[in-house]
């Protein structure tokens, strides 16, 4: 009875310990690292400086661009891109990674049961006897050093991580079906341009044969129209295997097979997003790539505590009771009660510095997820500083690219004209036609890199925004 009272009182003690050092943990407390910001970008004016802000509501961005097929296309990618599945999948993994470790705060039960036979000897003087049991059980480790709240506290930071990493993933994939989406657009575009072309060298050809035939000019004008029709009707089917790959890309990336998704030729809404000058700086913090470098040094930085924690002794309460008899109906009876209590320590005393080792490549770990996050701001930073330059130079370009269209293709019809009135060779009408096609296709792309580099900044920006209420 007495060894009994001792032990109790021993697991009092090991208990109200617990209690009295529950919330002493070992380790660093995390503080988000620094990293090298500016007040605004110095490509647009009104850009501010913010804390990351990952979790703001970034709605559908690609409904900006005004494209109903477009909307049905990007909303696809929710639910079925496989990339984003995966995503999905990852970040599940890190949830119930997260539930594991929340458990191991809490008391563990066992229930546990059996039953033998054994004897002695054989035949007339064989002896056998039963025993019968049955028991609960219980365990708890006390938290003592933060161990245990560490390691919950890096699964939620490392789950946080992958929560940011599916937004990450679907930001891609929807910004890479607008793309592949305005790329086909801009390749119908070519091809149409192309086919327009190709009806005005016909014609070319047409009166070419004519004059030759009555003898105005020489073969050579006849073969160089020849030559001009058959390389532009070469581009066409060229642009047209474009257009197959581009479409099959965007039925991958929607999560059907390239064999049945098609994509019908349509109008191109060539609608640009109007970027507000005044964004403030937010939209850059929200970028999931940002969030999810910034949980990774917060995970790190609670595995330096749980490896500090293997310095100092843990404790394990152990109870149970049960029952235990020779008979199975003696169960039911209070003499067969068995209990036991018990509470056991361990201390490394020599381990060669391993302990050491594994807190220093903590402390390592920690610093090199500090430098990726500080790089991820970096570039992100360079990344909207690019765009911002780009959607500018690129405004500025489509203005001189219409007036150099406009001014070729004058000089084209001119050209043509003169060629009909015997002034100038034909030489001279296939260098205007070819300066004016060129002229016009390269307007053609150049509208459609400013949409392109629209989805770009704003994936930059996070995915998106949307004007304050009232604003």
């Amino acid at each position: 009875m007495r060894s009994t009272t001792g032990l109790l009182r021993a697991v009092a003690s090991v208990t109200a310990v617990a209690i009295l050092v529950g919330g002493c943990t070992i380790g660093p407390t995390y503080e988000r690292p620094t990293a090298a910001t500016a007040g605004r970008f110095k490509a647009a004016e009104g850009w501010v400086d913010a804390e990351p802000a990952d979790a703001l509501d970034r709605g559908p961005w690609w409904a900006l661009f005004d494209d109903p097929l477009l909307d049905a296309l990007a909303s696809r990618v929710e639910v079925s891109n496989q990339n984003v599945a995966a995503a999905v999948a990852a970040y599940a993994q890190a949830l119930a990674l997260v539930r594991e470790q929340r458990a191991s705060l809490l008391p563990r039960l066992t229930l546990d049961g059996g039953a033998s036979r054994s004897g002695t000897g054989v035949g007339s003087t064989a002896q056998a006897a039963g025993t019968y049991r049955a028991g609960i059980g219980a365990g708890w480790e006390p938290d003592l050093w933060g161990r245990l709240r560490r390691s919950v506290d890096s699964a939620t930071a490392s789950a946080q991580a992958s929560e940011a990493e599916l937004a990450s993933a679907r930001l891609a994939a929807q910004g890479e079906v607008a793309a592949n989406y305005f790329g086909v657009r801009q390749t119908d575009a070519q091809i149409a341009l192309l086919e327009e072309t190709i009806e005005g060298y016909q014609r070319s050809l047409k009166i070419a044969r004519n004059r030759y035939e009555v003898g105005v000019i020489a073969r050579t004008d006849v073969l160089q129209a020849e030559t001009q029709l058959a390389n532009a009707q070469a581009e066409a089917v060229g642009l047209r295997r474009q257009r197959a790959q581009l479409e099959n890309a965007i039925g991958v990336l929607v999560g059907e097979s390239p064999s049945t998704f098609t994509l019908p030729r349509a109008e191109w809404k060539s609608n640009l997003p109007a970027i507000p000058i005044g964004v403030p700086s937010t939209l850059l913090q929200r970028r999931p790539d940002i969030a999810s470098a910034e949980r990774r040094v917060a995970a790190a930085n609670e595995q330096i505590g749980i490896a500090q924690a293997a310095f100092y002794p843990s404790f394990d309460l152990t109870g149970s009771i049960g029952l235990g008899a020779g008979k199975l109906f003696d169960l039911v009876s209070a003499s067969s009660v068995l209990w036991s209590l018990g509470v056991s320590a361990a201390q490394v005393l020599f381990d060669a510095g391993a302990t050491q080792a594994r807190v220093e490549g903590a402390q390592a770990a920690h610093q090199q997820a500090v430098a990726q996050y500080r790089q991820t701001v970096l570039a992100a930073f360079e990344e909207v500083e690019n765009l911002l330059v780009a959607s500018r130079v690129l405004e500025q370009q489509e203005t001189l690219r219409r007036q150099a269209s406009t001014a070729a293709n004058l000089v084209a019809a001119q050209v043509e004209n003169r060629y009909r009135a015997g002034q100038v060779g034909f030489t001279e009408v296939v260098i205007a036609q070819a300066t004016a096609l060129q002229a016009r296709r390269a307007l053609v792309q150049l509208v459609a890199e400013r949409q392109t580099t629209a989805v770009a900044l704003i994936q930059a920006l996070g995915g998106g925004w949307r004007e304050p209420a009232g604003g």
